[in-house]
């Protein structure tokens, strides 16, 4: 069982990931053209991350809501 320091920890980071891997997917169009295979590497490493980030805060709220002992 984690405390509830750890869940909000993993709901902020959670957060926080989500924030920043967007804004990096909406900064890869404003930059110079590149190869084809950077924008399909970087948009494969930002869905992967925002799913992690998914999977933290199920994890967190899960455990921020279930009964302390």
């Amino acid at each position: 069982m984690t405390s509830r320091r750890v869940s909000g920890f993993l709901i902020g980071l959670a957060a926080f990931m989500v924030f920043e891997w967007l804004m990096l997917a909406k900064n890869l169009g404003s930059g110079p053209k590149r190869e084809t295979a950077f924008y399909v590497v970087h948009y494969v490493l930002v869905a992967f991350n925002v799913v992690l980030a998914g999977v933290l805060a199920a994890i967190g709220w899960k455990a921020w809501k279930s009964p302390r002992s």
